[in-house]
């Protein structure tokens, strides 16, 4: 599980950099993803488990995308 914390504090970090670039408050970008500004900071922070729907709205939001590997 401890690769999974990782993986979404690392999400959480680079959706961080982009709403603070785009001079968002986490307010504002729940407000345009329709989701709470507490759902946009468990997000940032990596805890809470929101859904892969509700991140994909916020990376979407932010111009993000989501590269997926091996």
């Amino acid at each position: 599980m401890a690769r999974t914390d990782e993986l979404a504090a690392g999400i959480g970090r680079s959706i961080r950099r982009a709403r603070k670039d785009a001079g968002l408050t986490q307010q504002q970008l729940g407000e345009l993803a329709g989701l709470s500004d507490r759902t946009i900071r468990e997000i940032e922070i990596g805890t809470g488990r929101p859904g892969l729907a509700s991140v994909l709205t916020v990376l979407a939001v932010l111009g993000l995308n989501l590269e997926v590997s091996p």
